[in-house]
């Protein structure tokens, strides 16, 4: 008889109880390691942590950190280029991609959540602070005055970033839906036929317009304005942000693949070159697919 047999032989016998295996991530997705379209991408399971939201009085004990900027967009809307625009700004610090809502905090005894507990502070808390302790070291590091944080996954966690930091400050990116789905599609034909993009993308962009539509003191800007007159609307979000604008944003400098890290955000040779490069062509309205139609509506690219 197994070890394991001899011990739930006894535990039934005294306690009723049974030990069994834990369920094993499924192979070719280990813990931790969804796909970036996947429906398990959306970390609505982190959003679920318990916490509270510190009062504004409350800040300078709580957070570290000071009016942090989110960049809130889709998969593939160019949150990378502007990314490298706002941290060529001497104000501005944007790191590549954190996937700070995969960070997790786990008390393993009862004594430590008991501890933590008496103090006031349950998982949803401590990972607050374990975010704002790392986006803190990484703008002192820098020596610059606000971080700016663009991973695409935010889109599903706005109100917890918002709740975090009271304070946050929220850029809502914009692309062409059927832009947005076409260079998903493009980025793995084969993983991805253009109808599996359709569906991934639709569903980050659903968490943007639901968090745009909820934050009226959010700015908004589009990527096709972005690539068409990059001046004016760095000019526009510096305004916004309260900061000069900074013409350096504008040629923000060539960067090599050591320093743009696939899976942290986009790595190919447009961004690379350090200068905003011309945006694709918009679709024809004969071109747009039924199920994004409502979104061109919704997001002012439909005639």
């Amino acid at each position: 008889m197994s070890l394991a047999r001899n011990v739930n032989r006894v535990l039934t016998a005294t306690t009723g109880l049974q030990v069994r295996r834990a369920p094993q991530a499924a192979k070719g997705n280990p813990k931790g390691k969804q796909g970036k379209g996947s429906a398990a991408a959306q970390p609505a399971a982190r959003q679920a942590a318990a916490y509270r939201c510190p009062p504004a009085g409350e800040l300078p004990a709580d957070r570290l950190l000071r009016r942090p900027v989110f960049i809130i967009s889709s998969i593939r809307s160019g949150s990378t280029l502007l990314r490298m625009m706002m941290g060529a700004h001497p104000r501005l610090h944007a790191p590549h991609e954190l996937h700070l809502g995969r960070l997790e905090v786990t008390c393993t005894t009862w004594h430590s959540e008991r501890a933590m507990s008496e103090l006031g502070l349950r998982r949803g808390d401590l990972e607050h602070l374990l975010w704002d302790r790392v986006l803190h070291r990484e703008l002192v590091g820098h020596g610059k005055d606000f971080v700016v944080e663009k991973t695409p996954a935010n889109a599903y966690m706005y109100q917890r970033l918002k709740d975090c930091w009271p304070d946050a400050r929220f850029v809502f990116l914009l692309r062409h839906p059927v832009s947005i789905a076409r260079s998903w599609h493009e980025s793995d034909p084969v993983k991805r036929p253009h109808d599996t993009a359709v569906t991934d993308v639709l569903r980050y962009m659903t968490a943007v317009e639901e968090a745009r539509t909820a934050d009226a003191g959010g700015f908004t800007v589009r990527y096709e304005d972005i690539t068409d007159d990059p001046e004016r609307e760095m000019r526009r979000l510096c305004a916004h942000l309260g900061v000069d604008y900074a013409p350096a944003m504008l040629h923000y400098g060539r960067r090599s693949s050591a320093e743009l890290v696939r899976g942290l955000g986009d790595w190919r040779e447009n961004i690379r070159t350090g200068t905003v490069q011309p945006g694709r062509a918009l679709p024809g309205e004969d071109e747009i697919p039924e199920r994004l139609r409502p979104m061109c509506a919704a997001w002012g690219y439909a005639s």
